[in-house]
C-alpha cells in the first residue's frame, strides 16, 4: 500500500505524521508540487493526502491506481468531483479540527478593532504616551463587547463556535438566513437585517453562486458606520474594492480580513494597497494553530483508516 502527500507544506513543517505513515507500508511526502508534477507522483499510489492541489476528471481518469484522495481541508473545490466519482476515487474531507482556532483569531481580532489596540499600540511606541498631557489618552474609540450585537453568516462548526464565544462576553447574536434563499426559520434573521442591525458582521458560509461578491458595496451601505466586519471563510464573499472605499469613506468603522478573492495574492488587491489604520489583513491563518494543524493530520488518518476498513467517513464522494 502506498501513499503520498502532495503538499505538506501548506501544513507547516512541525507536525507529527506517524499517524498517517503507520497506515501504509510506502509513504513520500513532497512539500511542494507544480500542477505538471502530480501525475508523476501519484503514479503507483492507492491513496493521495493534498491540501489545495487541483485534480481534474483528466488527472483521475489518469490515475489507474489512486482509490483514496484525503484532504486536509473542508472546502473540496480543488477536486473534479463528478470526475472522481466517475473514476471510482473516493474523497474525504477534514471538519471540525480548526474550531478553536479560527473562534481565537474571531474574537482576538474584534478585540484588537473594537479596542483599537494596533493604534494605540503604534501611539505608544512612536513616543506619543511619553509626551502627552494626559496619563490616560484617549486618542481613539474604546468600545466593549457586551454593549455589542454580532451578526453571524454561515452558522456550521466554526459560526456556532464564534456565537459561543461571543457569548461569554455577553453579546448578543443574530443568525442570517441562508444567502440566496427567501426562507426566514425559526431562529434566523434576513440576511440584510442582519447587516443592518449588527455592530459586528461574522463570515462563515461557503462560496457558492449565492454568496460571491454578497458584501459588496450596497450590503456595506446597509451596515452601521461603526460596525465591524470580519471574514475568515472565503476572500470572494467580498468585493474588495467596495469594502476598500467603505473603509476609507467611513461607512464602517473596520474590518478584519483574513481571506483574500485570489491566494497567494500575486496579482495584489485593494485592501492590500489600503493604507487606513481601521483594517487588519492576515495570510490565511486564522485555521493555523499547530494545535489545529495537527488535528488536520488526525482527522485525515482517521479518514484513511475508515477507507482501509471498507467504512465510510466523511465522504463527498
Amino acid at each position: 500500500m502506498k501513499a503520498v502527500f502532495l503538499d505538506y507544506a501548506t501544513m507547516g513543517p512541525d507536525l507529527d505524521l506517524s499517524p498517517l505513515s503507520e497506515l501504509v507500508d510506502e509513504f513520500d511526502v513532497y512539500d511542494v508540487t507544480e500542477s505538471d508534477q502530480v501525475a508523476k507522483r501519484i503514479a503507483g499510489s492507492h491513496l493521495v493526502f493534498t491540501n489545495k492541489i487541483r485534480f481534474s476528471d483528466e488527472l483521475l481518469k489518469a490515475a489507474p491506481d489512486l482509490g483514496f484522495i484525503g484532504l486536509t481541508a473542508t472546502g473540496t473545490d480543488n477536486i473534479d468531483l463528478d470526475g472522481a466519482k466517475s473514476a471510482g476515487v473516493v474523497v474525504s474531507n477534514i471538519r471540525a479540527y480548526c474550531t478553536q482556532s479560527v473562534v481565537e483569531h474571531v474574537m482576538g481580532t474584534l478585540l484588537m478593532l473594537s479596542h483599537n489596540l494596533a493604534n494605540y499600540a503604534a501611539f505608544t511606541r512612536a513616543g506619543g504616551w511619553q509626551e502627552s498631557d494626559d496619563f490616560c489618552p484617549l486618542s481613539w474609540p474604546l468600545r466593549q463587547l457586551t454593549d455589542m450585537t454580532l451578526g453571524i453568516v454561515g452558522f456550521g462548526e466554526l459560526g456556532r463556535g464564534v456565537a459561543a464565544a461571543a457569548g461569554t462576553f455577553g453579546m448578543k447574536t443574530l443568525i442570517a438566513a441562508r444567502p440566496g434563499s427567501t426562507d426566514v426559520p425559526a431562529g434566523r434573521t434576513a440576511l440584510k437585517t442582519v447587516l443592518s442591525a449588527s455592530d459586528v458582521i461574522s463570515l462563515h458560509c461557503p462560496l457558492n453562486d449565492d454568496t460571491r461578491g454578497m458584501i459588496d458595496g450596497a450590503a456595506l451601505k446597509t451596515m452601521k458606520p461603526d460596525a465591524f466586519l470580519i471574514n475568515t471563510a472565503r476572500g470572494a464573499l467580498i468585493d474588495t474594492q467596495a469594502l476598500a472605499d467603505a473603509l476609507a469613506n467611513g461607512e464602517i468603522a473596520g474590518a478584519a480580513i483574513d481571506v483574500l478573492p485570489e491566494e497567494p495574492p500575486v496579482n495584489g488587491d485593494p485592501l492590500l494597497d489600503y493604507t487606513g489604520d481601521n483594517l487588519i489583513v492576515t495570510p490565511h491563518i486564522a485555521w493555523a494553530t499547530r494545535e489545529a494543524r495537527q488535528n488536520a493530520i488526525i482527522e485525515l488518518a482517521l479518514n484513511t483508516r475508515a477507507f482501509l476498513a471498507g467504512e465510510s467517513r466523511n465522504r463527498v464522494v
